[in-house]
């Protein structure tokens, strides 16, 4: 009788791909910060662009693949996190988003870091709480925003409202982020009040 050894999750095809997105985060910072040309933008968009491509692909692979594990659900969200709070910092920092927009950035980032606590928190109370679409939605949205911005000042050179268009976008993916954080806050807090 012939017996398969069990492929380990850590070398899985999805895992490996959010290993690549996660190394591509100080790539993508790279380009944007030592090459102060629009080259670096471009580059920049390019590597986060494939980095957003392979969030779709490690999901659609694992579950294709039937490659579903718990090290791929612990990391896909950090690996998320850390490109879009990455992506947001590097456009504070060079001013792409400024003055009132920068509000959007924060809620972006506090509900990032809240959502993480609480699914934290519920796992030990062995309550999981699943993606919604909506959530899905917003982090699509988020990914546009963030991909029309880094190319930013370079894009306006091709079509002149390509940072606003960001900008709007950003936003757009701000009142999301605040309504689904809620939703999260809601289930932390039935369940609290439950235990």
């Amino acid at each position: 009788m012939e017996r398969t050894a069990a492929r380990p999750s850590l070398t899985t095809l999805p895992n490996v791909l959010t290993y690549g997105r996660i190394a591509a985060i100080p790539l993508m910072a790279a380009c944007f910060l030592l090459v102060k040309t629009d080259t670096g933008r471009w580059s920049a968009l390019a590597v986060f662009a494939l980095a957003c491509f392979t969030d779709w692909l490690d999901g659609y692979l694992a579950r294709v693949l039937s490659q579903q594990s718990t090290l791929g659900r612990m990391l896909d969200p950090i690996a998320d996190k850390l490109l879009v709070g990455t992506a947001l910092l590097l456009l504070v920092n060079d001013g792409t988003i400024d003055f009132i927009t920068i509000w959007a950035a924060i809620i972006i980032l506090c509900r990032e870091i809240l959502v993480s606590g609480l699914r934290e928190y519920l796992a030990e109370l062995n309550v999981k709480v699943h993606v919604t679409r909506l959530a899905k939605w917003k982090t699509t949205l988020q990914m546009a925003a963030l991909g029309v911005l880094i190319a930013g000042p370079a894009g306006d050179k091709f079509f002149p409202a390509v940072t606003l268009t960001g900008t709007m976008l950003l936003w757009g993916a701000a009142l999301l982020t605040l309504w689904t954080g809620y939703d999260y806050l809601k289930a932390a807090v039935r369940h609290a009040i439950d235990n």
